[in-house]
């Protein structure tokens, strides 16, 4: 199964700039002026089209929101390492996200940025069973 999150953004050329800082993959054959397609993970991809696009696809007002709209999703996604977590949001706050909590639960480590466009990610590593007990 295939996984697309589409996103209305202010300016496809910034989030775009912003995506591909983070590391993530271009899909160049699914890309254009009016959108651009990040692969994420095998299979599961995220959209980021301008208002006008998203709205040609029937995106209503209240979807499309405005800019500076804070996100109704958390985007999570498990990430190799705590280290992995943690180059990943770093990469996020140097391109001109906005870098948020941290939370170090003793099963799972995970952290949050949010996108020029506010969108909100929470990349996490789920910790190895440290439990001992017999």
């Amino acid at each position: 199964m295939s996984l697309f999150i589409t996103c209305p953004v202010e300016s496809v050329e910034r989030a775009t700039t912003f995506y591909a800082a983070l590391g993530w993959t271009l899909n160049a054959e699914m890309s254009d002026h009016n959108v651009s397609c990040f692969a994420i993970a095998p299979e599961q991809y995220v959209m980021l089209g301008s208002r006008e696009m998203y709205a040609s696809v029937g995106g209503v007002a209240e979807l499309i929101g405005e800019a500076g709209t804070p996100s109704k999703v958390t985007v999570s996604f498990d990430l190799g390492s705590r280290e992995a977590v943690d180059k990943l949001v770093e990469r996020a706050g140097a391109a001109g996200g906005r870098v948020g909590d941290t939370d170090d639960y003793d099963f799972m480590y995970q952290r949050q940025f949010d996108d020029p466009d506010g969108y909100h990610y929470s990349p996490f590593w789920m910790k190895p069973n440290t439990d001992t007990t017999e």
